[in-house]
């Protein structure tokens, strides 16, 4: 019988197993939509793996005892659904640094996210190791939710510099009327991003990357944001900004994302 599972090398996990990361805060991730069993840009959640995991242990496991670990996962829930890996280390977070990092994954029903447009307030916020997708981020919850308070729906940071960086779980998408520019900072790299940013290659799409600043808003022709659920909702204001509509590029957006094709692990 197929079902949503949470597993520990390859294994249902038990109380044990999930204790050093309820009550931890040293660990990083990837999430993803799987469709069909296959999953798209599967070698970028796997570079992303990797790379965190060296970062912060200093070593990784291998790729393919990864992908063994996906497939398990997948092959036990239905051909559709959301999959979420962590790597941390069992032996907790206070301890020498030469522990083996392990992966629990755990699947749950498909996510595509909101439709939008999306309002964005603007807060200054700079993400503690920001190329890592890490778990314990209180920050861009408590963020996500004083905007919500303020009467929007998310929120967008913009660094000491004043330039945009990214939302709180989401990167930022803009268009000039010709191209996509994508903000220049310190961010995580979403997979989907990276999808769309190969892809639009591909299809010569323009792009370029620039610092943007709220300033710069009201020359701007329209904005999306992205992540593992979907690769384009509108945003129809950022602080007291706002974006024109702007559904070539969303269409744009999608099209890039639609092109990249899905991989079985």
């Amino acid at each position: 019988m197929s079902s949503f599972v949470v597993q520990r090398d390859g294994r249902v996990a038990e109380a044990e197993d999930l204790a050093p990361l309820a009550f931890a805060g040293y660990a990083h991730f990837t999430a993803m939509q799987v469709r069909g069993g296959r999953i798209r840009g599967l070698d970028l959640h796997l570079e992303r793996l990797r790379g965190a995991s060296l970062t912060l242990f200093g070593r990784a496991m291998p790729d393919d005892r990864v992908r063994d670990l996906l497939r398990a996962a997948i092959q036990a829930g239905p051909a559709d659904l959301s999959l979420t890996a962590t790597v941390y280390t069992p032996a907790g977070e206070f301890t020498p640094a030469d522990a083996e990092p392990e992966v629990l994954v755990r699947t749950g029903p498909p996510a595509s996210g909101p439709e939008g447009p999306l309002a964005l307030a603007v807060v200054e916020h700079e993400r503690v190791l920001a190329a890592v997708k890490h778990v314990g981020e209180v920050a861009k919850t408590y963020y996500l939710r004083q905007a919500v308070a303020d009467g929007f729906d998310d929120a967008a940071f913009i660094d000491r510099q004043g330039r945009l960086s990214e939302a709180s779980i989401w990167n930022l998408a803009f268009w000039d009327g010709s191209a996509v520019v994508w903000p220049q900072a310190e961010m995580l790299t979403g997979t989907t991003m990276g999808i769309v940013r190969r892809q639009l290659g591909r299809l010569g799409v323009p792009q370029r990357v620039q610092p943007i600043r709220p300033a710069d808003l009201p020359g701007l022709a329209g904005a999306a944001v992205m992540n593992s659920w979907t690769p384009a909702v509108p945003v129809r204001r950022i602080g007291s900004v706002p974006l024109p509509e702007a559904p070539a590029f969303e269409a744009t957006l999608r099209q890039a994302f639609q092109a990249e094709p899905l991989t079985a692990p």
